[in-house]
């Protein structure tokens, strides 16, 4: 069996490099976290929408965790809430140019997620 240092050195960083290595994916994991994030983003990728509409699209999710998420969306850059001057205020959320560099991660986690999901199950 090998040591943790072989695998190391074999995945091509030292410690301190793979530790620093490992910093931006852990940035990426807090964005992405949690069971709503990748399914909100989902639900704006064709068009900009009102908060409801994201709600009827994504089965199961509260408003105030909708709220919540997109929230954190948005601080993070991923998506824009635009409100607009009607009575009542009209609010809609979009995905930002920003978001759109997920798209290989999002294809790639659905890869995995496939192959992942034949591994433990069979389907």
């Amino acid at each position: 069996m090998k040591t943790k240092a072989e695998i190391t050195k074999e995945m091509g960083c030292e410690p301190e490099g793979c530790l620093a290595a490992l910093l931006p994916v852990r940035d990426a994991l807090e964005v992405l976290s949690g069971r709503w994030k990748l399914p909100i983003l989902i639900a704006l990728s064709n068009r900009p929408k009102r908060f409801k509409e994201i709600s009827k699209d994504i089965n199961g999710i509260t408003d105030k965790m909708l709220s919540k998420e997109l929230k954190d969306l948005e601080m993070n850059k991923l998506v824009t809430r635009t409100v607009y001057d009607t009575f009542p205020p009209t609010v809609e959320y979009a995905r930002t140019e920003h978001s759109h560099t997920l798209y290989n991660v999002i294809g790639a986690l659905n890869e995995w997620g496939t192959l992942h999901r034949k591994e433990i199950i069979g389907k």
